[in-house]
């Protein structure tokens, strides 16, 4: 039991409330596209029909490497990053650091995007920001993990503001903990044949009690990257390196030694990936060149943590010698806590630590949060029902909790249709703004908050049940073909889908007056 004052009581729930209510629907927004995001990598697959399983680090790169490093100015062998596109091709980054006018430290270079036989697809001239923006054949994944991240807001704002929504989130999570006097007793407690508001808010104690460690992790995490690069990285560099964000980065990230500039080529990059594979048993992530060309080379492979573990692995080569020389922490020279703790935060965030198991256990947990959010919004209009002027807060919950999933099916349908023709990357955003017009519209339209909510539901369970034979009209593998090709999961989320769609229709359907376990009749009903 927790026992607190009956100030203390009336206190924590008034912060549990208003902090729910001041960003709830922003912090619904992020979890749910946060789910989505989580399958980011599975639904490009399934979207784009990727069906190459041969990792491009597993095939020749080093004479691509090469051929890519001669046609590039020296000034851009600072820094090479390489890493897979599409299905499964191969990205080059040649930069150098620069520092904009208003004091940003920028990665300035060419961006190649290369074909399964090596030769360059696309080259991009600018910056990280101008060259690294969504291609033709991932812009639906890229939306999602971008909405989820930033809310398509400009940095660094976008991600202050999903920053600010995760303490808030963290802020619930603890008040919510405090007020239950029975903790224990309430994760169990559902009483079936209460009045609807306590049935409800039964079932919302009990998705939020079991979630609470998830909700903690979430919110860490989640804040973690908003503020770090946007606040914490430019504070402790003006505090120790004098502002300057690139020696900064060299003393956390970079591999400090005594500089020498002579002429060296570079070493085998084929070797390099090969054993880096055999030493970790994963594919890497990306590789990075340090100084290529340089003797003082160096190159680093990231991978996904290793069978067991949840801390991602970074394998540090002589660029020279391709000669393996250490595992590499990722903050710092030398092992530490405070290194294992940053390094975990990317696994323990998105879920990928431990491959589809955990992913699907995140993406549970996260539909719980979801739900959570929304039934303590509904719960608190609930306590409110005789106050007429709260109706347009009630139509706005049902306009982004049923709304937002709608505008997301819609973009993948306006992507599937798109792709083939090349235009993707304009669609897929455009029908989501205008899917989510609709949903507005609606929302002022609409007779009630539970008619809204039962039209956005059956629109949103219509359009998913529409995908799996959208993307076979458009060109998509079939079944057949996508698991003889190892990627079954195209075939899976087309069964996801195609379930989802029907069950929300049913549900919908044979729920007229109760689109969800929440409010029999409009909030505002006299």
């Amino acid at each position: 039991m927790i026992h607190l004052k009956k100030e203390e009581t009336k206190l924590m729930v008034a912060v549990h409330g208003w902090s729910g209510i001041g960003l709830g629907l922003l912090l619904y927004a992020v979890i749910f596209t946060g789910m989505a995001a989580v399958f980011a990598e599975e639904i490009g697959i399934w979207s784009a029909g990727h069906v190459e399983t041969r990792s491009a680090f597993e095939r020749p790169m080093d004479s691509s490497i090469r051929r890519l490093a001669a046609q590039t100015p020296a000034k851009y062998h600072e820094g090479v990053d390489i890493f897979e596109i599409g299905d499964h091709d191969l990205g080059a980054f040649f930069h150098r650091h620069e520092t904009d006018p208003d004091g940003t430290l920028v990665s300035r270079g060419i961006y190649y995007q290369l074909d399964k036989k090596g030769d360059v697809a696309k080259a991009l001239h600018g910056t990280g920001e101008e060259v690294f923006g969504p291609r033709n054949d991932d812009a639906l994944s890229n939306f999602l993990v971008d909405t989820h991240v930033r809310l398509h807001v400009p940095n660094p704002w976008g991600l202050l503001l999903t920053g600010i929504v995760g303490l808030a989130m963290l802020v619930a999570a603890i008040s919510g903990l405090l007020i239950h006097r029975h903790l224990f007793r309430d994760i169990f407690t559902l009483r079936q044949r209460a009045n609807p508001v306590l049935v409800d808010r039964d079932r919302h104690s009990v998705a939020g009690t079991w979630s609470l460690p998830f909700a903690f992790v979430l919110a860490f995490t989640g804040s973690f990257f908003s503020f770090f690069g946007t606040i914490g990285v430019p504070i402790v560099a003006m505090a120790a390196f004098g502002g300057d964000v690139q020696a900064f980065n060299n003393a956390v990230f970079g591999n400090p030694g005594r500089p020498d500039p002579r002429p060296a080529a570079i070493g085998n990059m084929d070797r390099i990936a090969a054993d880096a594979i055999r030493r970790t048993g994963e594919i890497p992530t990306f590789i990075t060149i340090e100084n290529f060309g340089r003797a003082d080379a160096k190159v680093t492979s990231f991978h996904p943590p290793k069978a067991g573990d949840i801390e991602p692995v970074a394998l540090l080569y002589d660029g020279a010698q391709a000669m393996f020389l250490r595992t590499k922490p990722s903050i710092g020279t030398q092992p530490s806590a405070g290194g294992t703790l940053a390094a975990i935060m990317a696994p323990m965030h998105f879920g990928n630590f431990a491959g589809m198991l955990s992913k699907a256990v995140w993406f549970a947990l996260g539909f719980a949060m979801c739900y959570v959010t929304f039934t303590g919004l509904r719960l608190w209009l609930a306590r409110r029902e005789d106050m007429r002027s709260l109706e347009w807060l009630d139509r706005t919950v049902m306009v982004v909790s049923f709304g937002l999933p709608f505008a997301l099916a819609v973009a993948a349908a306006a992507f599937l249709i798109t792709m083939p023709l090349g235009s993707a990357t304009y669609w897929t955003p455009a029908a989501f703004l205008i899917a989510s017009g609709m949903a507005v519209a609606g929302g002022g339209l609409a007779r009630s908050a539970a008619m809204l909510g039962r039209v956005l539901q059956q629109g949103t369970g219509l359009v998913m049940a529409v995908l799996p034979p959208l993307r076979w009209i458009t060109g998509g593998p079939g079944w057949g073909r996508a698991i003889e090709a190892g990627q079954p999961v195209i075939a899976a989320l087309d069964l996801a889908f195609l379930l989802a769609g029907i069950g929300m229709i049913w549900r919908a359907a044979a729920s007229p007056q109760r689109p969800l376990p929440i409010a029999a009749r409009p909030v505002a009903a006299a």
